[in-house]
């Protein structure tokens, strides 16, 4: 199988890099800088790319590669960092830039020498997404420059000869008009990929290494009912059928009617399905805690507690199974990148836990592909097309305090909102919906009398990776009635806002 090597020197959005590689049908994998140089020529990629990071390539303390990785005869290409890093290596000469005209951030109008391979069939202008604040002085010898700015000569470089190849933007993000056709002609006009990889290829490949890796082992495997839990189900189902045993913890702070909806979707599955009544055991330990990571750190350790007594119930049992998505690892700073928050079950996990070993048998997908996953494996498509949950679910959308009353105030009105939005076709063109509890309070009039309640605040947004996100224009007369049903219909309310933030700068969820 033809493969790309992904070398991560620590950018922030490195991991869009490989999503948009596999919306190509070419596998990719993304291993960090310091990994052993015999690990990554084992990989026999067909091309490398480089990724961006935050450093200054110039500085002795910044990540590098071997200079061997440049005579294997594999095309390469670096973004923005990797472009720099290619260029230093290779006798070139990068300096912080002079001025403020040699930085270069955000949307730029690009010209592209089309007769590059890496531009060919592109216009000879278009807009990319700069973010760079060094400068390359002089390029290394025997490469062209082959895209410049009008505060930039050098915004792409190139040595066709020897298929090397540095842009200083980021083709990988949505801002970038041509990214992905830029990306495209290096993997299939430079690289010579074929094509050949599919998620149906994936599936079977990670059927085949889940049997190899529990072997006869048993599986615990916490299933909230979401996407990723429920295809992390299937396919260890499908791997190792009754050696795997699914725990559902209702935790007291799932939606409305969720907990039984998930226990009556897998009644009919051939799995060790068990329920387990957690809400009181959770809102203990949660009262009077308000700081978010507190949260869910509390919820990630009460996770492993409970399993860890549902195991001893079940016998002896070897790996832990999580939903762990690529979004996931990159939150919570996973390698080089800045971390944000963490999830209960990536960072929020105690340091001890009662198992040989943890199995994330997603952990290199992104959303869309989970669902995709998920259809392969003949999941049913209201499950495959549900809406992202956090696995502490409501416990990061009450902000402040968490109480049974706050959840159940907050369970109706997020049902009101899911309902109306279903009920306009609005959750065709929403990614991800719900409500927010925030801790603010305000006056209000209700009938004759003065109110002194909670507002709430309902967030939509549309993205294709989770990674960015655009919050969702949203009719007025959905919001009306949404605002009115739910002040007069849930206690403990009295004014509704919308969160009209993208993502960056805010993240999807509040906490």
């Amino acid at each position: 199988m033809e493969k790309i090597l992904i070398i991560d020197f620590g950018g922030q959005y490195n991991q869009l890099i490989a999503r948009r590689v596999r919306e190509c049908n070419v596998y990719c994998e993304v291993k960090p800088w310091t990994a052993p140089l015999e690990e990554l020529k084992a990989f026999d990629p067909i091309g490398i790319l480089f990724t961006g990071g935050p450093n200054s390539v110039y500085l002795e303390t910044s990540p590098h590669v071997d200079p061997e990785i440049f005579t294997w005869g594999v095309p390469i290409l670096g973004i923005c960092y990797g472009c720099q890093l290619i260029a230093h290596a290779l006798g070139g000469q990068v300096t912080p830039a002079q001025d403020d005209s040699a930085r270069e951030y955000g949307k730029t109008v690009t010209y592209y020498d089309t007769a590059c391979k890496l531009f060919r069939g592109l216009p000879e202008e278009g807009v990319s997404w700069m973010s760079h604040g060094d400068y390359m002085a002089k390029v290394p010898e025997g490469f062209s420059l082959t895209a410049h700015s009008d505060a930039c000569p050098n915004v792409a470089i190139a040595d066709e000869k020897r298929g090397f190849y540095g842009v200083q933007f980021h083709p990988e993000v949505s801002h970038t008009q041509f990214g992905v056709d830029i990306l495209r002609n290096f993997l299939y006009e430079i690289c010579g990929a074929k094509g050949d990889w599919t998620m149906g290829d994936y599936k079977n490949t990670a059927i085949a290494q889940l049997r190899e890796k529990v072997g006869t082992g048993k599986v615990l495997l916490a299933l909230s009912g979401g996407v990723d839990s429920s295809v992390a189900a299937a396919l260890l189902a499908e791997a190792v059928g009754s050696q795997l045993t699914c725990v559902f913890v209702d935790h007291g702070l799932m939606r409305l009617n969720e907990g039984d909806e998930v226990e009556n979707a897998f009644a009919q599955w051939d799995i060790h399905f068990l329920r387990v009544d957690a809400e009181d055991r959770f809102l203990r330990k949660l009262a009077g805690v308000d700081e978010p990571e507190r949260k869910r750190k509390i919820i990630g350790e009460e996770f492993i507690r409970v399993f860890e007594a549902e195991a001893k119930k079940v016998g002896a049992v070897d790996f832990l199974a999580q939903g762990t998505i690529y979004p996931d690892v990159i939150e919570s700073g996973a390698g080089d990148a800045a971390v944000i928050k963490s999830h209960h079950n990536v960072g929020g996990l105690p340091d001890f836990v009662d198992f040989k070993e943890i199995v994330e048998p997603l952990r290199m997908l992104f959303k869309d592909e989970v669902r995709q996953l998920g259809r392969e494996l003949g999941l049913p498509e209201y499950l495959v097309s549900r809406q992202p949950f956090p696995g502490p679910g409501l416990a990061i959308r009450i902000i402040g305090d968490i109480t049974k009353e706050k959840a159940d105030t907050l369970r109706l009105a997020d049902a009101i909102f899911r309902e109306e939005m279903a009920s306009a076709g609005q959750d065709k063109h929403a990614n991800q919906y719900f409500a927010v509890l925030t801790n603010t309070r305000s006056v209000g009039v209700m009938g004759d009398g003065r109110t002194y309640d909670y507002t709430l605040a309902l967030r939509a947004v549309t993205t294709s990776d989770f990674m960015t996100a655009d919050w969702a224009r949203i009719p007025y007369d959905l919001l009306d009635r949404v605002s009115t049903r739910i002040v007069n219909e849930v206690g403990g309310i009295n004014r509704i806002v919308y969160d009209i933030t993208s993502k960056p700068p805010a993240t999807i969820e509040w906490e």
